[in-house]
């Protein structure tokens, strides 16, 4: 019966428990979402108080924006008033001064008119008075002009010619005496050394034995240096002493500085004469350079480009006649100072003119054209003044058109004109020698040239990659030929071709 009870009881309250759960469930889920709503609305009330502070922030900042920019616009209204107020004013000035101008202009134009009438009367009365004295002389202005002339001629004639024959006689003699004393006086304050450049030059060999590593096995070491150098070793019975021999000056130079080297060094072949000529050509541009340097200081001129001092320099080792170019200039310059002085000229003009007068010469060789023209390009280059750089072309003209220029010619016959300062037979001989080289030069595929032996041998170099074995045998051939037709020489010359092919290459 209990048990009946039990599950009848259970029965019951199992509904009811659910139903209930049930209940309390919705009331729960009610309150949760009546909370949510009221959030919802909460958030919702506050955005729309946000949106409306926003809106009226938004509004007194565009009222704000406006008003900021009417006070702009009128402020520049007012700017543009006083702008057109003072616009206004100037019209009416300028207005005022365009009549004040036309009132003068008319003015002057009156007077003008006035001034041409009152010449137009006195040239009527003039004309009136020369008709008058012309009816009363009977004759006419010309011939009464003509008839005094003639009589002072004839009362003055002896009397003139005699004052002029005396004049003449006396300022000649005076210009003469002056000049003279004027040379002389130069030529008296510097007297400098014009002694001739040789085509040898000598390098002292301390021992026998030095020579023969000179000469080297088959004379290999010699070949090079000769080949190197462009000049012949004279290797004789003269104790101590090689002779170096070749008619230009810097490669007789060269070849002194490098056998110094290897001399002092010791170590003597093929490879290491090639890195001690470089050396040498190295040592000799920097002496290039101090040459200019030297002669610039020694005539005391500055302000000089360095390029162009260096193209100075390079007159070191250039002769005319025998007689050493750049000496030849310091002595022009020098005299050019002293009779710049006593003449009244620019003395820095007649200076520097006098220093690089020559500067053509140092680059003729590779130039086309005369060395006056050519120096006179040289300094305009370099923007020398047109004074300056004429000086390189007047001291060859027969009639210079400024007075540095006629001083700069006379200094150059002042130097050139010392006895023993030049020889001809010595600028013949180079100038033999360099159209020897040149015939070579002039052939397609030759690289080098060298007149050695005073011009009975000519070395001819070839590009071996240019001219094969065959070639050089007719470049040989082509070249004696045309120095047969081209060049007057005794005796014969010999042209010996080279081609060396030299292959290099590195173990690393």
């Amino acid at each position: 019966m209990e048990n009946l009870i039990f599950v009848v009881t259970l029965a019951i309250a199992a509904p009811l428990g659910m139903l209930l759960g049930y209940y309390a469930r919705k009331v729960l889920a009610s309150r949760e979402v009546d909370s949510a709503e009221a959030r919802v609305e909460q958030m919702l009330a506050e955005g729309r108080q946000k949106q409306k502070d926003l809106i009226l922030e938004a509004k007194d900042k565009a009222i704000s924006m406006i008003e900021q920019a009417k006070l702009e616009e009128e402020k520049r209204r007012k700017e543009l008033d006083h702008m057109q107020s003072r616009v206004e004013q100037r019209e009416n000035v300028f207005d005022q001064k365009l009549l004040d101008l036309e009132n003068k202009q008319k003015e002057i134009q009156d007077r003008a008119k006035k001034i041409d009438d009152i010449k137009q009367e006195i040239l009527k009365i003039k004309d009136d008075q020369k008709a008058k004295l012309e009816t009363v002389a009977a004759m006419s202005r010309d011939e009464a002009k003509e008839e005094l002339l003639k009589a002072v001629e004839r009362d003055e004639r002896e009397a003139i010619q005699s004052r002029i024959r005396k004049v003449e006689q006396e300022g000649t003699e005076e210009y003469e005496e002056k000049a003279r004393s004027l040379l002389a006086a130069a030529m008296q304050r510097y007297v400098g050394s014009h002694v001739a450049e040789t085509t040898t030059t000598t390098v002292t060999v301390p021992s026998e034995e030095m020579k023969g590593r000179i000469i080297g096995k088959e004379g290999r070491n010699i070949k090079a240096i000769e080949q190197l150098t462009g000049v012949e070793l004279i290797v004789d019975e003269t104790p101590g002493s090689i002779m170096v021999s070749g008619f230009s000056p810097i490669r007789r130079h060269l070849a002194r500085i490098a056998l110094e080297k290897l001399i002092s060094d010791g170590r003597i072949h093929p490879t290491r004469i090639e890195e001690t000529v470089e050396i040498a050509k190295k040592e000799l541009s920097s002496d290039i350079k101090k040459a200019g340097e030297n002669a610039c200081y020694e005539v005391g001129v500055g302000g000089l480009d360095p390029k162009l001092m260096h193209i100075l320099g390079r007159l070191k080792y250039r002769t005319s006649y025998g007689q050493n170019v750049l000496l030849h200039s310091i002595e022009v310059a020098h005299l050019s100072r002293v009779l710049a002085e006593q003449l009244g000229a620019d003395v820095s003009i007649a200076k520097k003119g006098g220093l690089l007068h020559d500067i053509g010469k140092a680059v003729d060789h590779e130039v086309q054209g005369p060395h006056t023209q050519i120096g006179y390009d040289i300094m305009k280059k370099f923007g020398l003044p047109e004074d300056l750089a004429y000086i390189a072309i007047a001291h060859h003209e027969d009639h210079p058109r400024t007075l540095e220029g006629i001083i700069v010619k006379v200094a150059d016959s002042i130097s050139g004109g010392r006895p023993g300062a030049r020889k001809d037979s010595y600028e013949q001989y180079i100038q033999r020698l360099e159209e020897l080289e040149n015939v070579a030069l002039a052939f397609e595929g030759v690289e080098k040239a060298y007149a050695i032996q005073a011009g009975r041998e000519v070395r001819v170099f070839v590009t071996p990659e240019r001219v094969d074995d065959y070639g050089m045998q007719m470049l040989a051939g082509n070249i004696a030929r045309k120095i047969e037709s081209e060049l007057k020489y005794p005796g014969e010359i010999k042209v010996n071709c080279i081609r060396e092919r030299r292959i290099v290459e590195y173990a690393r």
